[in-house]
């Protein structure tokens, strides 16, 4: 398997999932992919996919049993770096993702202090043994269904 290759084509997939999610002034628009450890696809979601407050990794997670063995080899992929906390949710999708015990998270863009002056989804990862990839090649790609957003 090529992992660089195999990231790009999954996030990719991400972003056009991105693109399905009806924009929302006061949230971004992402998209995520859960693929088990054989490189196949388990799960998607994508902002606003199931209600109004669903996160992409927070509505992907959710069409899984938590104890799910594939979890525990799983790469998730997201268009946009896991919140590091939220108002509208108890838990954010970085305590998610550890909670499902995903060992990588592949990201495309990190989340600029447009709602949350200082994410650290990727940072509370790493602390916690999570390989994080960024593919900033791909940021841009990832951005364009935030269009709607000012992102200056």
């Amino acid at each position: 398997m090529d992992t660089d290759t195999d990231d790009h084509r999954w996030m990719r997939y991400a972003i056009e999932l991105a693109h399905k999610c009806p924009p929302a002034e006061a949230a971004y628009s992402v998209g995520a992919v859960i693929v088990d450890a054989n490189g196949s696809e388990i799960a998607t979601g994508y902002s606003r996919e199931t209600d109004p407050q669903v996160h992409a990794e927070e509505s992907a997670l959710a069409k899984l049993d938590s104890h799910d063995p594939r979890l525990a080899g799983a790469t998730i992929y997201s268009t946009l770096e896991p919140c590091s906390q939220r108002a509208s949710r108890p838990k954010p999708c970085t305590q998610l993702i550890l909670d499902a015990g995903i060992p990588r998270v592949v990201i495309a863009w990190r989340e600029p202090a447009l709602f949350v002056a200082n994410c650290v989804g990727v940072e509370l990862l790493q602390e916690r043994g999570v390989a994080v990839t960024e593919l900033p090649d791909l940021a841009d790609d990832a951005m364009a269904p935030n269009a709607h957003l000012k992102l200056d």
